[in-house]
């Protein structure tokens, strides 16, 4: 079982990572150990005296190491397997910051897998500027990239446990660090590579130049775009079959007696199955240990928080408040709404009423797109007592709860408007709410039926739905933008309803220029966003994780229906 990583939250806000397997540290005067190798533990620490630290032999080398100065020794490579888990202490600030810009990095990844093809000169250019602006290793053999290697490896470990809390956040991010994974073994020299793969224990036998000339016409013919020049040019491995499965299958590997004879070219793909069984399993062994550290009142709302993260601008505050009058709403609705936000206000100006779910998202919506609170009391007000709603229960069961939205009553909170990945991964709908997110909580028939009365083309549908399949929700949203503002390009990731809202408008009353783009012809994956990064100038709004509680008890305001 591998190794795996324990934190403790110390005094003063700091993190102790250390091996859990390998430590000598004990919980009190019983003689009972912390959680075995493979788990993830948290505790106060009892029986230790305040402030003192015990080191592993791992750790005990690494700090070794720290102190010489000889710090590349701890990331001999730009690249890793992240087997062993960080072992030095940081803060709570550092702690959250190292996990927002890997996030955003992966957030760039996804986008990018959709948009190019993996591997072509735009992908690779624009992955490439992402990990240099946020400061991750993107080549070898940098001068001095010690702390971008560090980076990298801090901030792995954190998104792993916040991100083994499900299946599907587990297969999100397997993906994505794959994707990664590949794009910056291709960036290495042949000479790196092996070396690399010498680090992770995976030195294959190289054959002989006997042995390869003698089967040079089947390794030609077994081997797609080898001629008999070329596969004497390159160097072929000897591989077991169960590693180079991925390889038999698509037929693109001699195979003989049992093993695979590889071409160097292709090594990726062996590499890459055998980081995919590591992690895997890795994540699995987290999230079978997560109760561990769920007892750490400081830890578990932030990795709650992470794996539901919005890394984009704040629109709490918006600088258009009361620029928009109630008249406008149903032409915006239509224009510069996302589908979330156009489906609640179709279904509140059909049944004159929403649950709390929807009156909770599309209320904080109309919010951050500049409604004030005198325009959001007659704008409810009117839709509801046209239902069943008379206007003395209005003000008496609903009112409150619209000023306890503009921090009015209450803790007089500002509440914040949700972020499309809130409203992807909590609170879903049931059978009467209209709130959520399309493409993510529709039935794909009941959506391509929407999409076709809103009068989107065939094909963008089909593009739309082959998305949704892909679990690319947000991506499905942007080109849902594309579509209905005719561009080729929205030319930035999506993340907010109200980023949507406010790009439209900007769009529509020509504040920026539609991005027109020429798809490559080799180019056979869907083109939907170029996402040259995530806007490196916005605030990152993850680390409220107080509004973020106190809005969870603000739903209890709303529980009338």
């Amino acid at each position: 079982m591998g190794p795996a990583v324990a934190l403790r939250v110390r005094e003063i806000d700091e993190l102790w990572w250390h091996y859990p397997g390998h430590q000598t540290a004990r919980r009190d005067g019983s003689g009972r150990g912390w959680p075995c190798a493979g788990s993830w533990g948290a505790g106060p620490g009892a029986g230790r005296p305040a402030g003192e630290m015990q080191f592993s032999s791992a750790q005990a080398r690494g700090k070794h190491l720290w102190l010489s100065g000889d710090r590349r020794q701890l990331y001999p490579h730009s690249l890793q397997f992240y087997l062993e888990p960080p072992t030095e202490d940081i803060s709570l600030s550092e702690f959250e910051s190292l996990a927002i810009d890997r996030l955003k990095l992966l957030k760039t990844v996804e986008s990018l897998g959709v948009s190019y093809v993996r591997n072509s000169d735009q992908y690779n250019s624009k992955l490439a500027s992402e990990l240099r602006k946020l400061k991750f290793p993107y080549k070898a053999l940098a001068d001095d990239d010690y702390e971008a290697r560090r980076k990298d490896h801090i901030s792995h470990f954190i998104l792993r446990l916040a991100y083994c809390q499900s299946e599907e956040l587990r297969r999100w991010f397997l993906q994505q660090e794959m994707d990664l994974f590949r794009y910056r073994f291709s960036q290495l020299t042949d000479n790196l590579m092996q070396k690399f793969m010498e680090h992770v224990d995976l030195s294959f036998e190289a054959i002989s130049e006997d042995l390869k000339n003698e089967l040079a016409s089947e390794l030609s013919t077994s081997t797609p775009g080898f001629t008999m020049s070329k596969v004497k040019e390159q160097m072929f491995y000897k591989v077991g079959l169960a590693d180079a499965v991925d390889l038999f299958r698509a037929r693109r590997v001699f195979i003989k007696d049992g093993f695979a004879y590889v071409p160097f070219k292709d090594i990726v793909a062996i590499v890459l199955n055998n980081y995919r069984a590591k992690l895997s399993k890795a994540l699995a062994l987290t999230a079978r240990s997560l109760p561990s550290i769920q007892s750490d009142e400081r830890l578990q709302p932030l990795l709650n928080h992470l794996s539901h993260s919005y890394i984009g601008p704040d629109y709490s505050v918006q600088k258009s408040t009361g620029k928009i009058s109630l008249e406008q709403i149903d032409a915006l609705s239509v224009k510069s709404f996302p589908l979330c936000m156009r489906q609640l206000h179709k279904a509140l100006r059909d049944n004159h009423h929403l649950r709390h779910g929807g009156r909770m998202q599309y209320g904080l919506f109309l919010k951050g797109i500049g409604l004030t609170l005198e325009q959001a009391l007659e704008f409810w007000k009117k839709e509801f007592i046209r239902g069943k709603v008379d206007a003395d229960k209005f003000d008496k069961g609903y009112a409150y709860s619209i000023r306890h939205n503009y921090g009015k009553e209450g803790k007089r909170t500002d509440y914040t408007p949700y972020s499309c990945m809130k409203i992807i991964m909590s609170n879903p709908p049931s059978q009467g709410d209209y709130h959520g997110c399309p493409f993510r909580h529709s039935d794909p028939e009941l959506l391509k039926q929407k999409l076709q009365s809103y009068k989107i083309p065939p094909s963008g549908i089909t593009q739309i739905l082959d998305l949704v399949k892909g679990m690319h929700y947000q991506l499905a949203c942007q080109k849902y933008f594309e579509l209905t503002h005719d561009v080729d390009d929205i030319g930035f990731s999506l993340n907010h309803p109200n980023q949507y809202f406010t790009e439209s408008q900007k769009l529509l009353s020509g504040g920026r220029e539609p991005k027109k783009e020429v798809s490559n012809s080799g180019n056979t994956q869907q083109k939907n966003n170029s996402q040259e990064s995530m806007n490196s100038n916005s605030t990152p709004t993850s680390s409220n994780t107080t509004t973020d509680a106190e809005l969870e008890g603000l739903e209890a305001y709303f529980t009338e229906d």
